[in-house]
């Protein structure tokens, strides 16, 4: 079970780390608010199950309840940074910020 949680975790921790090439990378605001919404959601419901089972090595009544918990973490997250990530696109939409098209680039 050790192999599986650290499998989950070093997935995680890619997917952060092609969300930060991602902010880097990309061209405009909207973009790179796409590579960090969907990588970090990604990586942190990987991190999290990865914590959870890692939490079950040693299997009681107790450590089931923690890592139940942290699944009820690991949801909330799945749910709430898509949801927080299209609020404040549609936010800049609103307040006038412009995607970035082609012709945007300088030859």
């Amino acid at each position: 079970m050790l192999w599986a949680a650290g499998i989950l975790i070093i997935a995680g921790l890619f997917f952060f780390a092609v969300g930060v090439l991602g902010v880097l990378r990309f061209p405009d605001f909207y973009t790179r608010l796409h590579a960090a919404g969907k990588c970090d959601s990604l990586a942190a419901v990987l991190v999290i199950a990865g914590l959870a089972l890692y939490n079950l090595d040693e299997f009681s009544f107790a450590n089931l309840l923690v890592s139940l918990k942290i699944l009820a973490i690991a949801v909330f997250v799945f749910v709430a940074s898509p949801t927080a990530t299209h609020a404040i696109t549609k936010a800049a939409l609103i307040m006038g910020v412009e995607p970035w098209t082609r012709k945007d680039e300088q030859p």
